[in-house]
């Protein structure tokens, strides 16, 4: 989000905000293919007005970071970096607080370090922040006991209160989404550049958590940190430059009203940029090769995500390279990878050998949230962090197998100190559940359980194969 000042001036150039764009036009297409997960507005005529206002609104990212990214993701698909994606499952206006935001970014902060420090590995920091208000959901409406309504998908279509007023969707929450994600940025922009992410800041960024293994883990690293950025400031060494780190945002491009409504035409080039943020992505649901997403998200400048789960064939992943990365540009596709550890060892290999042998460049991404999802016996959502940290191995065993690279994680995490995950060294248990289980959607890693990945992956990334 912040960058050095010889990025400062290539970061911010003029969009074509003209609705008569012929371009911009040309995005209404989505229209006309198969959609799905998309709500249906009661209030047409209230629909088009917000959509106008947004069309009309000020961008959230600009083109020259979203080209940066790009850049940055090139080198992570050729090893020489690693993607750290990290934040809430998904975002609530109510949580979407200084406080909150401040512990998200701490933890992504601490994990790049650990990263960083253990792999010797440039880390790419990236939240799933400041869009990522709107799910898709496997029913259209939810039962509790035996009343029907449209299921919650998210405080950008409707309120999660069960009630009839609550779950109609309400396109003012597009609006709402807009502003409450420009407050996120701005504050993401405030913590990154005004020297809170300063890497001699390594220690204060652990004030303030619960103390545990990885905690203490952590403080060592930190102490080895600080001991090396001690002995570089007594040599002369300039640390300047590092009071700012580049973090970037990114959010499911699930709803497409929004994401139509927030692209812009870069004046330089006259390319179409979703500005809704950096990095965005298709989910495994809405995937369709002939569907709207896809469509719409292959015309879009941005580097571009992709969910793929156990059931993806060689063939989905090789159509959808072919539609959304044609050119085969390095850091303009991103695979993520959600097998579930009982299925990665097995499927992931064949999909990395056959983008092998197309010379298909994509950034390979694992997911181990998503496909280890489970219910617990008194009714939790829920995930075992032994699944999650066996998927992690299992991705990195598959590409070490077929002599490709991991070049990321995105997982689900918040910076609190909730129970949502079983186990890990806190070594909660399905009673725990419900001591702090805050999560609207999905369950994700707490503050501990974040940095033991982080330790596991670097880890992994420090011994892998030469």
């Amino acid at each position: 989000m912040s960058y050095q000042n010889r990025n400062v001036a290539a970061s911010f150039h003029p969009f074509e905000l003209s609705e008569s764009s012929a371009h911009l036009e040309a995005l209404s297409s989505w229209r006309e293919y198969p959609r799905i997960q998309q709500p249906t507005w009661p209030n047409e005529e209230e629909r088009a007005r917000v959509f106008d206002e947004l069309r009309a609104a000020p961008p959230l990212v600009f083109a020259g970071e979203v080209d940066l990214l790009r850049t940055h993701l090139a080198k992570a698909a050729r090893g020489e970096a690693f993607l750290l994606q990290g934040g809430d499952c998904a975002e609530t206006f109510a949580d979407s607080t200084a406080d909150r935001i401040k512990n998200k970014v701490q933890t992504i902060l601490q994990m790049a370090a650990i990263l960083t420090y253990g792999a010797s590995l440039p880390t790419i920091k990236m939240g799933r922040m400041a869009g990522q208000f709107a799910k898709p959901r496997s029913s259209d409406t939810e039962t509790i006991d035996g009343v029907s309504l449209p299921s919650y998908r998210g405080d950008a279509v409707n309120g999660y209160e069960f009630t009839p007023e609550s779950r109609v969707p309400d396109p003012s929450r597009l609006w709402k989404m807009y502003t409450t994600a420009s407050q996120t940025l701005n504050l993401l922009r405030a913590f990154t550049g005004g020297g809170f992410a300063d890497l001699r800041q390594v220690q204060a960024w652990n004030k303030g958590f619960v103390e545990s293994d990885a905690y203490s883990k952590y403080v060592r690293v930190a102490d080895d940190i600080e001991r090396a950025v001690r002995f570089m400031e007594a040599i002369g060494v300039d640390f300047d430059p590092i009071r700012m780190v580049e973090f970037y945002s990114s959010h499911e491009a699930l709803l497409l009203d929004y994401e139509e409504a927030l692209a812009r035409v870069d004046s330089r080039t006259g390319e179409i940029y979703g500005c809704s943020g950096h990095f965005l992505w298709i989910g495994e649901r809405t995937r369709q090769i002939d569907g709207a997403h896809v469509h719409f998200m292959s015309q879009l400048r941005n580097p571009i995500g992709v969910k793929l789960g156990p059931n993806a064939s060689v063939e989905d992943m090789l159509r959808l390279a072919d539609v959304l990365d044609p050119e085969r540009e390095a850091g303009r596709l991103t695979f993520v990878s959600r097998m579930g550890a009982a299925n990665v060892r097995e499927k992931l290999p064949v999909l990395l050998e056959a983008a092998k042998s197309e010379g298909i460049e994509a950034v390979w991404v694992t997911d181990p949230m998503h496909g280890n999802t489970i219910t617990s016996s008194n009714g939790y959502k829920t995930r075992r962090f032994d699944d999650i940290m066996d998927e992690v191995r299992g991705f990195f065993e598959a590409h070490w197998e077929v002599g490709t690279v991991p070049a990321g994680l995105h997982m689900e995490l918040t910076g609190d100190d909730v129970t949502e995950v079983l186990g890990g060294s806190g070594e909660l248990d399905e009673e725990g559940l419900q001591h702090r289980y805050e999560t609207l959607v999905d369950p994700r890693l707490n503050h501990s359980q974040s940095l033991e990945l982080a330790f596991l992956v670097a880890d992994m990334l420090g011994n892998r194969p030469s």
